[in-house]
């Protein structure tokens, strides 16, 4: 596949609202444990947000203004503020109806880039960074024309980064004051977004 258009777009986000409802409270348990146990719900009404904003647009620019606007004007808290930059991170590097692999890749480069100018979290913090990084990296990484494949890469790498915060001892957030107590456990952020993610290139690939 050489583009991904608008209306496939639409429906990644979709999907990726469904299966996050699915795992709501599972997202939640994750962040009692080291959080405040609200982050299924959290997920579920930012990203809600974002694809009601979604319908209205028919070109990625503004679609994706529309969504991180939609996303921090209607929900509040940290997981509306990092994913509402995400989106507009994503709408200061995309335009036009369809995106080719270099498109894909610059789109979500500047989500991520956008990102990192909220937190300063990284890779081994045990963050929802701990997902999307790798899953950025790896699309750049990625010789393929086919945005398929970018997704298919993408997927894997975020799902390995949310796995590897099982290990990791958190230091952002509520969740530092639990220093080797929060051992033993995924993040719940990084799970999320690995939902989301995965959920993307599943249904491209489908």
């Amino acid at each position: 596949m050489e583009l991904l258009t608008i209306d496939l777009f639409k429906a990644m986000l979709r999907q990726a609202l469904e299966e996050i409802k699915k795992r709501e409270d599972e997202f939640s348990r994750l962040d009692a444990v080291i959080g405040d146990g609200d982050h299924g719900t959290a997920i579920v009404t930012a990203l809600s947000a974002a694809v009601k904003a979604a319908e209205k647009q028919t070109e990625f620019k503004a679609l994706l203004n529309d969504m991180g606007f939609g996303v921090m004007l209607e929900t509040s808290g940290s997981t509306s503020t990092l994913l509402g930059a995400f989106f507009l991170g994503m709408s200061d590097s995309a335009s036009g109806i369809a995106l080719d692999a270099a498109g894909v890749k610059a789109m979500f480069a500047g989500g991520l880039a956008n990102v990192a100018k909220q937190t300063q979290a990284r890779i081994g913090d045990k963050t929802m960074m701990d997902a999307l990084i790798p899953a950025v990296e790896a699309m750049q990484a990625s010789a393929s024309a086919d945005v398929r494949e970018l997704f298919e890469a993408a997927a894997t790498a975020a799902m390995q980064g949310a796995a590897q915060t099982i290990n990791m001892k958190a230091n952002y957030g509520r969740a530092r004051n639990y220093g080797e107590r929060s051992i033993g456990y995924a993040d719940s952020g990084a799970s999320s977004w690995c939902c989301m993610i995965n959920a993307f290139a599943e249904c491209i690939i489908n």
